[in-house]
């Protein structure tokens, strides 16, 4: 594959689950890509495993500072910015009345501010080489929530609105602006969920019986995943804007949800 070839790419959340998954599509077609997360150790190997195409940056997505410096980075090595995919998020369950505050400042925090952050430095630099593509990481639950998830949920519907708005403000700069929502996905993550809700049975069983909820039977591959990012963020999805796209094995056409065109 070559449809990265000559691109600058950043991955937020890049060293594990979906974000670990864009930055192997991505170094895969070609592009350069750097890899920000708050591990260390899981930076490494995910830059060692991907190899040559992917550099690592060690930075919190909730730290203005850290975010001008990984986008900084990343031009200084590649040349400049073409893409960024937000990919960095947490799950934490509670209603609002017992999730604590720091809970909720954490996960609008990560899965919220950590975007608007990386955009926030990633545009200008877009802006120079003549456009660029973001594409966010959202969630089925921006459309259909679970009980008891009420910052998570409130953090995904707020991508969604986010992303309409950077695509309109940026439409004139040539930089399109998406957000991918996926069901469940085979990542740690969702194997951390499942061992929170297996009961006396197994992680793998509860994963297996979210699956079978979807009327693909199955849950999703973060590959899969990588996948859709990669369409948004290439050269073929240019007239794609503003966009939340579903993959989601179906369970929203399940449970009768309808997302207006």
């Amino acid at each position: 594959m070559t449809d990265f070839n000559g691109k600058s790419i950043v991955v937020t959340g890049g060293s594990l689950g979906m974000g670990r998954a864009c930055a192997e599509r991505f170094a895969a077609g070609g592009g350069k890509v750097m890899i920000v997360a708050n591990d260390k150790a899981s930076v490494d190997e995910a830059v060692a495993a991907i190899g040559a195409n992917a550099a690592g940056f060690v930075g919190d997505v909730r730290n203005e500072a850290d975010m001008q410096a990984a986008v900084a980075a990343a031009v200084s090595r590649h040349g400049g910015m073409d893409v960024l995919a937000c990919c960095a998020g947490i799950q934490r369950y509670g209603t609002v009345v017992d999730t604590p505050v720091d809970v909720w400042d954490d996960v609008l925090d990560i899965n919220l501010k950590g975007i608007f952050l990386a955009a926030k430095f990633a545009i200008p630099e877009m802006k120079k080489r003549g456009g660029g593509a973001i594409v966010a990481i959202s969630s089925v639950q921006a459309y259909a929530s679970q009980t008891g998830v009420a910052a998570y949920t409130a953090s995904k519907g707020a991508i969604n609105a986010l992303v309409r708005a950077m695509a309109l403000d940026h439409a004139d700069d040539n930089i399109t602006v998406n957000a991918v929502c996926p069901a469940s996905i085979d990542t740690p993550m969702l194997r951390w969920a499942a061992d929170v809700w297996k009961g006396e049975g197994t992680a793998e069983a509860t994963l297996d019986a979210w699956g079978r909820g979807h009327p693909l039977g199955r849950v999703g591959k973060a590959s899969e995943v990588a996948e859709l990012v990669a369409f948004l963020a290439s050269d073929k999805a240019r007239f794609i804007t503003g966009a939340d796209v579903k993959i989601d094995g179906g369970v929203l056409s399940k449970l009768g949800i309808i997302i207006p065109d």
